[in-house]
């Protein structure tokens, strides 16, 4: 391969080469890297990992198995699936959440309109609109990527997945 030539890499659950940090005349306990294949893989299913965070924003990872809890947030969220294929439920909220960060649980099964679904498999981006609910299907195991604002269900274990 030239230096002008490239390979692009797709990683999964199954198949992931842990990433590396090239540190240049610094101390590397001043970064951290994570890799969101290996957070996902030591998660459990649909919890909110962040794995990287500018001020209130975070992005979170998620291990996607099986069918999630019914969240809703009062702001847009952004998910992009990494590996496998994932079915977002929709449904517009009679009450949608307008104040606080973060998604949260809605408690039992949400009252509105079915705004339809979304089928996202690797590399597809969805939009999680705010006012309405959203839950996740997936018939394999898989992992997706969580835009949003941290919130009461966003897990912090920098300690555990971070490399410095």
């Amino acid at each position: 391969m030239s230096m002008n030539e490239f390979q692009t890499v797709f990683g999964s659950l199954k198949d992931y080469k842990k990433g590396e940090l090239l540190v240049i005349n610094d101390n590397p306990k001043y970064y951290t890297f994570s890799n969101v294949f290996e957070v996902a893989n030591g998660s459990k299913p649909y919890e909110k990992v962040v794995v990287a965070k500018n001020m209130e924003y975070v992005i979170e990872t998620l291990r996607t198995e099986g069918t999630s809890d019914w969240y809703t947030a009062p702001h847009d969220e952004f998910c992009v699936v990494m590996d496998g294929e994932v079915e977002v439920e929709l449904m517009q909220l009679n009450a949608p959440l307008t104040s606080g960060q973060g998604s949260v649980k809605v408690s039992g099964e949400p009252n509105g309109r079915k705004m339809g679904w979304l089928r996202l498999k690797r590399g597809h981006q969805g939009l999680l609109p705010h006012g309405a609910a959203y839950r996740f299907k997936a018939k394999g195991v898989g992992v997706m990527l969580l835009q949003t604002i941290k919130g009461p269900l966003s897990v912090e274990k920098w300690a555990k997945i971070c490399r410095t």
